[in-house]
């Protein structure tokens, strides 16, 4: 039987568990909602829940499929604080979600902060930043937090709990964490300063195999002693991954509760911290040019301000109408993130439908960030926004000079970690032109968007 790869994908809103074939085509899969824990020291997410969900999964899956490999990629600003000692999850804190407003409060953490020319890591809201986080952690939850024998990246913590191999990964200390210099490859003075360093576990390449599932893990869900367990990664990393063979520039856009785009033409010294630009790091190490908007969440609340389903749809002529009279929503609907965070949020009253403004919110934003991006060549989309044509083709009338393709698979994330942990090899993406729509007033619109914002 050929190999097949179970990947788990934690991302903020859903968990996604897939099982994948030497062909990259997914064979199973199950999913469900990811929510937060609001109770206790801080909000936090539901670990043991999820553990039992995982190992439920992992137990279906088993039983119809021989499983060789499995590949983690979570979302980024998280990380569990580990003593082997410490119960099945090993937690001696639980994982903070970096939705946490108090964390924020702390503004001594400020002095500890390198410039952003050393980690190009914005000074983000909330716990966005790891960094932030761990010196929450460490002023108010001290001795636990000083019993921790590892602090784990969130990929990692749960390879962690599939192996109890302990190790860490780049595109995971590199996204936005305040604790990576990306251009020198090694931690920055934030590190240091938490006094962590011996806390955090070797660094291997996120598609290195780092053991085997334990025998309790076999025992449990059915997998074979010998499924091997890879390191892991960042989500959006995931799914940048696929085109790393690429020479000529482009950018590819990462779309679910954030979308996020990743420009190989734009060089570091071009990002502005002020506008939720930053530098990711790929799982070989290299920096890459990234801007970013919280643009699931955002076209939830616009669609939730109008009083409309987000799963509903729209039509062309649903378009004309808030470009005729016009209808405008303004940034910000995240709470803080994007080029405009901070702003208050407007939402003109006029629409019709609800998911037509949002999804002309979503791609004036987007085009907007591969303008300061100065993005070039061709723009690869992945993930949700795959669902919303309509919306990609608006992309592509506002970006003429560049292609808008399209990724067939609608879990790139998963794809990603799936060819790294199959080691099969640089795979010939099937891309898909998209038709750009051909709206009258479009352009004037834009302007009179950008217009609107300049006026707040």
């Amino acid at each position: 039987m050929s190999a097949q790869c179970a990947v788990l994908d934690v991302g903020k809103t859903h968990v996604k568990l897939h099982v994948i074939d030497e062909q990259l085509t997914s064979r199973f899969s199950r999913g469900r909602d990811n929510p937060v824990i609001e109770a206790g020291l801080y909000p936090h997410y539901d670990i043991d829940d999820l553990w039992y969900w995982i190992c439920k999964a992992l137990t279906e899956a088993a039983a119809h499929f021989d499983i060789n490999v499995i590949a983690v990629t979570t979302h980024g600003a998280a990380a569990a604080l580990v003593h082997p000692k410490v119960g099945e999850s090993g937690l001696v804190l639980p994982i903070m979600d970096y939705e946490f407003t108090d964390v924020a409060c702390d503004s001594d953490y400020q002095a500890i902060r390198p410039p952003f020319t050393e980690t190009y890591s914005p000074a983000l809201p909330l716990g966005l930043n790891l960094g932030r986080q761990l010196f929450w952690q460490q002023r108010h939850c001290q001795q636990a937090f000083d019993n921790a024998q590892y602090i784990l990246p969130y990929p990692q913590y749960w390879a962690w709990r599939l192996t109890r191999v302990a190790v860490a990964e780049v595109s995971s200390w590199g996204c936005h964490t305040d604790l990576w210099q990306p251009t020198t490859g090694d931690y920055s003075a934030v590190v240091d300063s938490l006094g962590i360093r011996a806390k955090l576990p070797p660094l291997v390449h996120a598609g290195d195999v780092i053991g085997t599932v334990t025998a309790e893990v076999s025992a449990q869900t059915g997998l074979p002693r010998k499924c091997q367990v890879i390191a892991g990664l960042h989500d959006s990393n995931a799914s940048y991954l696929r085109y790393l063979h690429r020479k000529t520039p482009f950018t590819v856009v990462s779309t679910g509760t954030w979308v996020i785009s990743f420009s190989t033409a734009t060089e570091m010294t071009a990002l502005v911290e002020q506008q939720d630009m930053l530098a990711n790091v790929d799982i070989n190490g290299h920096p890459v040019a990234c801007a970013r908007f919280m643009g699931g969440r955002e076209f939830e609340q616009i669609c939730r301000q109008t009083g409309s389903d987000p799963q509903s749809g729209f039509t062309e002529a649903d378009l004309h109408q808030l470009i005729e009279k016009p209808v405008f929503a303004l940034p910000d609907f995240s709470g803080g993130s994007g080029p405009f965070g901070g702003r208050d949020p407007e939402c003109q009253a006029g629409a019709r439908n609800g998911t037509a403004l949002a999804s002309l919110y979503c791609a004036l934003m987007l085009d907007y960030e591969l303008e300061l991006l100065q993005a070039q060549g061709d723009i690869i989309v992945e993930g949700v926004w795959l669902r919303d044509l309509l919306q990609c083709r608006l992309l592509a009338q506002l970006r003429p000079e560049q292609p808008v393709l399209l990724s067939r698979d609608e879990t790139g994330t998963v794809t990603g970690a799936a060819q790294l942990a199959l080691n099969v090899g640089r795979r010939r993406q099937e891309l898909v032109a998209v038709e750009p729509t051909h709206i009258r007033g479009l352009d004037r619109y834009r302007s009179d968007w950008r217009a609107n914002l300049a006026e707040k």
